[in-house]
């Protein structure tokens, strides 16, 4: 009977540990690296942004030089967590800003509701956000990047309000989705049959009707396998713990990260199909720059360049780089950050 009280006891008091770590875990604070000089500015904080909150991250040694804001892809895919090993270098010469987007990671809200989300709504938030940001920084106007799905809100605002922004870059550039996702699928087919994987070839012959017909997109664990979403490196947006070791995040955002990417994708993708950006978007009045991986096939470089060539604009540059897939910003990260410094830096 004593060593059955004992067992119970010894049970209880893992149990409680157990129990606070997930309490700490969850709730632990989070913040971003502090940079200290005397005019830098490092702030993670939440702003209120057209009626919900937003978490926007700002980083840089002085606040006097160029702005960039970083638009995330996914949807529902934070940056956030990751944005240091690709940006810490342009904090000496830029302010950089990161922010999630409305339902997304540390901006997602478990009790609001999302039925009216849409890509014209997180247009809205940028646009809203943009003009927080240029006040608070006292500049006039910011240069606009996106990455992946991140580029079909901010060309949206580029073109929608051209007056805020330098320029326009856009990172993994989304152009016709059918399209780029039919070069996906051929991709992967060809990479599947020289692998010899004969189950990934007979998945892919079954789902070609919905791809080609626009209802889905080629399975993104088959890109990233072959090399179509990264080549030099991990991909950054499939590790959830690392998101958590992050300072940025705790396990709370973590799971607000989960719930987001599942509400974002539902109810944006659709849209993406259905209006494509060569649909809307075909004039800019700012310079413009398509940044693109040769081995991207989540966004397409080729129909990236087809959609690229069609926009009219006093200034535009098609860069291409050689080594990258979805993420050239990271992956080779030196030749960005000097091309960056060489075309924006004062």
């Amino acid at each position: 009977m004593k060593s059955r009280k004992a067992i119970f006891k010894i049970v209880k008091w893992f149990g409680g540990i157990f129990t606070l770590v997930i309490l700490v875990a969850l709730f632990f604070p989070t913040w971003t690296t502090q940079i200290e000089e005397e005019n830098s500015i490092s702030t993670l904080e939440q702003v209120e942004i057209n009626g919900t909150g937003h978490e926007i991250m700002m980083r840089g040694r002085d606040r006097g030089n160029p702005v960039l804001i970083f638009v995330h892809g996914g949807p529902g895919s934070s940056e956030m967590t990751y944005a240091e090993s690709y940006q810490k270098d342009l904090e000496d010469k830029f302010t950089v800003v990161n922010y999630d987007q409305r339902g997304t990671g540390k901006s997602y809200h478990f009790f609001e509701d999302y039925s009216n989300l849409t890509s014209s709504l997180l247009v809205k938030d940028l646009l809203t956000l943009t003009d927080y940001v240029s006040n608070r920084l006292n500049q006039e106007k910011v240069i606009l990047v996106g990455h992946s799905y991140g580029t079909y809100i901010a060309m949206q605002a580029a073109a929608k309000a051209p007056g805020k922004f330098t320029a326009y870059v856009g990172i993994g550039q989304m152009s016709d989705l059918v399209r780029s996702e039919v070069e996906s699928w051929n991709f992967v087919l060809r990479q599947a049959k020289e692998a010899g994987d004969q189950k990934v070839v007979e998945s892919l012959i079954d789902q070609k009707a919905p791809i080609y017909n626009g209802d889905q997109v080629t399975p993104r664990r088959y890109v990233m396998k072959y090399g179509g979403a990264t080549r030099q490196m991990e991909n950054p947006d499939t590790g959830l713990l690392s998101k958590m070791w992050s300072s940025e995040y705790n396990l709370m955002d973590v799971i607000r990260y989960q719930r987001g990417i599942s509400t974002s994708q539902e109810a944006l993708i659709p849209g993406v199909f259905e209006n494509p950006l060569p649909s809307m978007i075909n004039k800019l009045e700012i310079p413009f720059y398509f940044i693109m991986g040769d081995y991207d096939y989540q966004t397409s470089s080729k129909a990236a360049k087809e959609y690229f060539d069609t926009i009219e604009a006093k200034d535009k540059t098609f860069l291409r780089f050689e080594q990258s897939a979805h993420y050239p910003h990271m992956e080779e990260k030196r030749k960005f950050q000097e091309w960056k410094n060489s075309t924006f830096a004062q």
